[in-house]
C-alpha cells in the first residue's frame, strides 16, 4: 500500500492527469500560469520571498523559511537564487514521478 512506512507527507501528483486532459501545450500553459502566480512581479522570477508571499494559494502557508529556500534551491540551475520560468517548469516535471515515467 502506498505511503506505508514513509515519513514524508503524502503528495498527490496531478501533473500526469493534467497532461492527459490538457495535452502538452495546455499543460505548459498551466505551468506558465502557475509561474506567473508565484513570481515576484518586479523581478520576473520566483524568489523565496515571492514564494512565501504566495504560498497560501497552494496550501503551503505552513512551510518554514528553510523549506522554501530548499524548494527554490532545488530548481535553481543557474545559481542566481531564484527560479525563472524554465527552471520552474523543469522542477515541476522532476517532482512529478508519474510524468517522468511516461516521458
Amino acid at each position: 500500500m502506498a505511503g506505508i512506512g514513509k515519513t514524508a507527507p503524502e503528495f498527490e501528483d496531478l501533473l500526469p492527469v493534467m497532461a492527459e486532459k490538457l495535452g502538452g501545450e495546455g499543460l505548459m500553459r498551466e505551468l506558465s500560469n502557475g509561474f506567473k502566480m508565484l513570481m515576484d512581479k518586479d523581478k520576473g522570477v520566483i524568489t523565496v520571498e515571492s514564494l512565501k508571499r504566495n504560498a497560501a494559494m497552494l496550501g503551503l502557508q505552513d512551510l518554514r523559511h528553510d523549506e522554501l529556500v530548499s524548494m527554490v534551491k532545488e530548481g535553481d540551475t543557474d545559481g542566481d537564487g531564484a527560479l525563472n520560468e524554465m527552471e520552474f517548469c523543469v522542477l515541476m516535471f522532476r517532482l512529478s514521478p508519474g510524468l517522468m515515467e511516461e516521458s
